[in-house]
């Protein structure tokens, strides 16, 4: 398996787009993106578990529950949450102009919004640009459509991977946005996975609902769970694999090569949290079970004065012990130790192919089997000014591990916030 360019046009069969429709007064980057896949696609999709819902997730939720699609359209700069019976015909307008343009049935096609909640979204602009937005699909597209999908984002996301599956070679690119209101769950965040790879709908359904146990839902931001996450998949079948219809070894290549993708995708998303100076990785070693390593790790992440912490340098471990307290796991608190871990001069890499270097050699080690250490306040703050800090905990519990992934808590974070919609 290695990673590759092209983002979500990377396997074979799929072109993208990226256009303006001046959705949003004063933007001047693209604010409509548009995926196409040239072969019918099996299909999956997760879904924000707020009880509030955008327009667009719930006719996505409504046109991917026969595991089929063929396009995404989405929209940055408007959530179309909110807004009742209008939100719901502009969704549904917004897919019915893609199909129509693309020649394809309008449930094939994945609606998406991202953007500020509570206001009606001019569906007619990005109905006059849609042949344009047609037009220009292309390989290339992803540079366009990775843009458009963007809000409060610094940089796009994007991440591709190879692998060789049944004797032949898959792809899988992705594309997300993810900023604020991001949280464990999903956040608001769009996500759009896309492969060649030949696997049935329900197989595609399992693998993603697994990947994102370990991935998307182990970061989080500032803890909000936005109205509109949405993280789809379409898979074209094009690679000329023997379709995955059943567990087995071809499964297990899809689900780790999804895996790897879903990582960096959500590096990436933590890492660029509103406001944000550095990513926080937690590792937690030696609990009872992944779940009690992905709880207790997520925990730590999520806490504000944590987040805090890490934006002050300032290596207050005791922090760490106070949300795994809370965090409804048991653990014995006698027997755990606590280490600051970085690369020094490790940079956020935003590239396709780069991601973050943690596990380094250059460690401190801050509490040991429940017992503070004595420790070179200058060398943890070293550590912490890195700009990806591991937080390794140590139990001695049972053998499981997990991760999760989280981004220090700074003054831009309210200056962003403050005046969002204004």
């Amino acid at each position: 398996m290695q990673f590759v360019d092209g983002g979500v046009t990377a396997p074979a069969g799929f072109t993208a787009n990226g256009i303006l429709c001046g959705i949003k007064a004063g933007r001047t980057k693209n604010d409509t993106a548009l995926v196409f896949s040239e072969k019918p696609c099996t299909a999956a999709g997760v879904f924000t578990q707020n009880r509030v819902k955008a327009e667009s997730v719930k006719l996505t939720m409504k046109h991917l529950a026969d595991g089929r699609a063929q396009a995404v359209i989405a929209n940055s700069g408007n959530a179309n949450a909110c807004t009742g019976a209008q939100g719901a015909e502009t969704a549904l307008r917004m897919a019915r102009s893609a199909a129509q343009v693309l020649h394809i049935p309008e449930d094939s096609v994945v609606v998406c919004s991202t953007g500020v909640i509570g206001q009606q979204l001019p569906v007619e602009k990005i109905e006059a640009k849609m042949e344009s937005l047609a037009a220009g699909l292309s390989k290339q597209g992803h540079e366009e459509a990775r843009v458009a999908i963007m809000t409060t984002d610094t940089h796009y996301k994007e991440c591709a991977v190879e692998t060789v599956i049944g004797g032949k070679t898959v792809r899988i690119g992705s594309m997300c946005k993810g900023s604020g209101m991001i949280h464990i769950n999903l956040g608001t965040m769009l996500g759009f996975i896309t492969t060649d790879c030949a696997i049935s709908a329900a197989m595609l359904d399992k693998a993603l609902r697994h990947s994102i146990a370990g991935t998307y839902n182990c970061v989080s931001v500032d803890g909000d769970t936005s109205t509109n996450d949405t993280l789809t998949i379409l898979a074209n079948g094009m690679a000329g694999n023997a379709e995955i219809t059943a567990e087995g070894a071809d499964f297990d290549a899809f689900v780790a090569a999804l895996d790897a993708l879903n990582t960096q995708m959500a590096k990436k998303i933590a890492a660029d949290g509103e406001g944000a100076t550095r990513l926080i990785e937690c590792n937690v070693n030696g609990a009872r079970t992944v779940a009690d390593a992905r709880a207790l790790a997520k925990a730590v992440i999520s806490s504000s004065l944590v987040k805090a912490a890490m934006f002050g340098c300032d290596a207050n471990f005791g922090r760490f012990l106070c949300a795994m307290g809370y965090s409804g796991i048991n653990f014995d608190p006698d027997k755990t130790s606590i280490w600051f871990t970085s690369v020094p001069g490790t940079k956020r890499y935003f590239d396709e192919k780069q991601s973050f270097s943690v596990h380094g050699d250059h460690s401190v080690q801050v509490f040991k089997d429940g017992v503070p250490l004595e420790f070179n306040e200058e060398e943890a703050a070293a550590i912490m000014h890195e700009e990806a800090v591991e937080i390794l905990v140590q139990c001695r519990d049972g053998d499981a591990s997990g991760t999760a992934w989280g981004c220090d808590l700074t003054y831009d974070y309210v200056k962003i916030n403050g005046d969002y919609r204004t």
